[in-house]
């Protein structure tokens, strides 16, 4: 990944694992794995300080589970707030989106 795709990245990271933890429970060890999976060259320490924010920020609720190696983990699902904050990412991407388009596309 190039630095300016990981400048980007850093500005929507938080929708991305929004709508991850939208279809699913998940925790942050596995959460890391599937972003890398999907292209997004991301290191367990960004995606934790993540959900160390948006758990303070109340978007997820927080379940801790035994672990058959160790502490119990946290496992993150989306709230009804989460819900909304990602609402309100999707909005935003796409007016974002389509001004860029706009401006690829010749516009002024």
């Amino acid at each position: 990944m190039g630095k300016q795709e990981t400048e980007l990245l850093k500005g929507v990271l938080e929708g991305v694992i929004l709508e991850l933890l939208r279809g699913r429970a998940w925790h942050g060890y596995d959460l890391t794995a599937r972003l890398q999976e999907l292209g997004f060259d991301v290191v367990e320490g960004t995606v934790y300080a993540l959900l160390v924010r948006i758990e303070r920020n109340g978007l997820v609720d927080v379940e801790k589970v035994p672990s058959q190696k160790g502490p119990p983990r946290k496992v993150y699902t989306l709230n009804a707030a989460g819900a909304e904050r990602l609402d309100d990412f999707w909005t935003a991407w796409g007016a974002i989106a389509g001004r860029l388009e706009h401006i690829r596309n010749g516009g002024n």
